[in-house]
C-alpha cells in the first residue's frame, strides 16, 4: 500500500518533516496577509488549505516522534503532555485572538498583523527545530510498508475516527443542548463558559494523564502531583471564565469533576490500555446520564465527558503504533487521516436532530438527547482490539 506522507517521513526523518511542516504552515499564515488586500474569499480558502497541509504534516511527524523519542513505557505520558500544551493553546487562543481582533486591531488589520506575527513565530520554530540537536528515532520504513497488516493499527484507526467525531460533535452541540428548558435554559452568553469547561477539561485531563502515565513515580507522588496540578488547572479555567454570570458558587462542580478524573487515573495506574478502557466506560456512562437526565446533573455530565475524552488521542495513538517497527511512519499518517471523523459524524448528528425535529418532536421533545445517543455506540470499539 502506497502512502506518500508516511514514505516521505521514513525517507527524510522526523526532524526534517517537522521543519517542513512548520515552513508550510508559515506559508499558509503568510498568505493571509495578501488575502486582506485582494479581498477574495478563494484566496482565504487557499491560505487555510496550505495552513492545513502544514498542520497535517506536523501531526504525522510530531506524534510518533514524541512517542518514539524515549522509552516505550513513557510514550503515553510524553504524548499526553504534548497534547496538553496543544489544548492549553486551544484554551487561551480565543482570549488572545479576541483581544487582537476586537481590541488591538480593527478592520483588515485584525487579520493582517496577527497572521504576520504567526508567520514570524512559525519561522522561528522551524529554525529552532532545524538547528537544535534533536535525537532522530530509527526509521527503516520503505515504499513496501504495509502498516494495515497490524490489527492494533486497524482498531486504532477506527477508534480515533469515533473519538474525534464524538468529541467534535459534543462540542458543537453543547451550547444548544444546555439552552434546552429541560436542561438549564441558559443563554448562549452564559453557556459559552461551560463549553470552555468542556474543552478546558480535555486540557486538564491530558496534564493529569502526563503524570498518571509515568511509571517512574510511586503512587503517592503521582497522587500529590495530580492534586496540586488539578487545583492549579481549576484555578486557570475559573480565572479565564470568571465573570458576573459565572461565580465560584456555580463553577465548583468543575473542581469536583477534576478530582474525580484524578481518582480515575489513580485507579487505572500507569497502564495506558487500562486507562483507555476505564475512561471510555466513564464517557459512555456520562453520556447515558446526558440522554436520560435533566437539569444541572445533565449539564455537568456532558462537561465531564471532556475530561474523560482527554487521553483518548494520546493513548489510542501510542497503543496503535506500538510494535509497528518499520511501518510506524505509514501507520502514523493513517491514524492522523482518521480525524476525518470530526467532519463526518457531526453531519450525521445533524441529520438525526432534523429527523426528530421534523417527525418525532411531540413524542421526544429533547431531540438533542436522542442525537447524542449515537456517539458512544461506535466508540465501543475503543474497548476491543486496541490492547493487542
Amino acid at each position: 500500500m502506497a502512502d506518500p506522507l508516511g514514505e516521505s517521513l521514513a525517507r527524510f526523518g522526523y526532524k526534517r518533516a517537522l521543519t517542513a511542516g512548520l515552513l508550510i504552515s508559515a506559508c499558509g499564515t503568510a498568505l493571509f496577509v495578501p488575502a486582506t488586500y485582494v479581498q477574495a474569499f478563494g484566496f482565504y480558502l487557499l491560505a487555510l488549505f496550505v495552513l492545513g497541509l502544514g498542520f497535517t504534516l506536523l501531526q504525522i511527524a510530531a506524534n510518533p516522534f514524541v512517542a518514539n523519542i524515549g522509552s516505550p513505557d513513557g510514550a503515553s505520558s510524553r504524548l499526553n503532555l504534548a497534547q496538553a500544551f496543544n489544548s492549553l493553546g486551544t484554551t487561551l487562543a480565543p482570549i488572545i485572538g479576541g483581544a487582537l481582533i476586537f481590541t488591538v486591531f480593527k478592520g483588515d488589520d485584525a487579520v493582517r498583523w496577527p497572521y504576520a506575527a504567526f508567520t514570524a513565530l512559525l519561522l522561528l520554530q522551524a529554525a529552532w527545530v532545524r538547528f537544535t540537536s534533536l535525537p532522530e528515532p530509527v526509521q527503516t520504513g520503505t515504499a513496501q510498508s504495509d502498516a494495515l497488516r497490524h490489527p492494533q493499527l486497524r482498531w486504532g484507526m477506527l477508534a480515533i475516527f469515533c473519538y474525534v467525531g464524538a468529541e467534535v460533535t459534543i462540542g458543537s452541540l453543547l451550547i444548544n443542548f444546555i439552552k434546552l428548558d429541560s436542561v438549564m435554559g441558559m443563554s448562549e452568553h452564559t453557556g459559552k463558559h461551560f463549553l470552555s469547561f468542556y474543552w478546558g477539561g480535555a486540557m486538564a485531563g491530558r496534564f493529569l494523564g502526563a503524570i498518571a502515565m509515568r511509571k517512574d513515580l510511586d503512587a503517592m507522588k503521582r497522587g500529590l502531583l495530580m492534586l496540586v496540578l488539578g487545583m492549579a488547572l481549576f484555578g486557570l479555567l475559573f480565572g479565564i471564565n470568571h465573570g458576573h454570570d459565572l461565580r465560584l458558587w456555580n463553577a465548583w462542580p468543575m473542581a469536583v469533576l477534576i478530582a474525580v478524573n484524578a481518582a480515575a487515573f489513580m485507579l487505572a495506574g500507569p497502564a495506558p490500555a487500562r486507562a483507555l478502557g476505564l475512561f471510555s466506560l466513564a464517557a459512555m456512562a456520562l453520556l447515558g446520564v446526558v440522554i436520560a437526565g435533566q437539569g444541572a446533573w445533565t449539564m455537568w455530565a456532558i462537561v465531564a465527558i471532556g475530561l474523560f475524552n482527554s487521553i483518548m488521542w494520546s493513548n489510542i495513538f501510542t497503543l496503535a503504533i506500538d510494535g509497528l517497527g518499520k511501518d510506524t511512519a505509514q501507520g502514523s499518517s493513517l491514524l492522523v487521516m482518521m480525524i476525518v471523523g470530526g467532519a463526518l459524524i457531526p453531519p450525521l448528528q445533524g441529520a438525526i436532530i432534523d429527523l426528530f425535529h421534523a417527525g418525532l418532536r411531540a413524542r421526544f421533545p429533547s431531540e438533542l438527547r436522542a442525537a447524542l445517543a449515537v456517539l458512544r455506540v461506535l466508540s465501543l470499539v475503543r474497548l476491543r482490539g486496541i490492547e493487542a
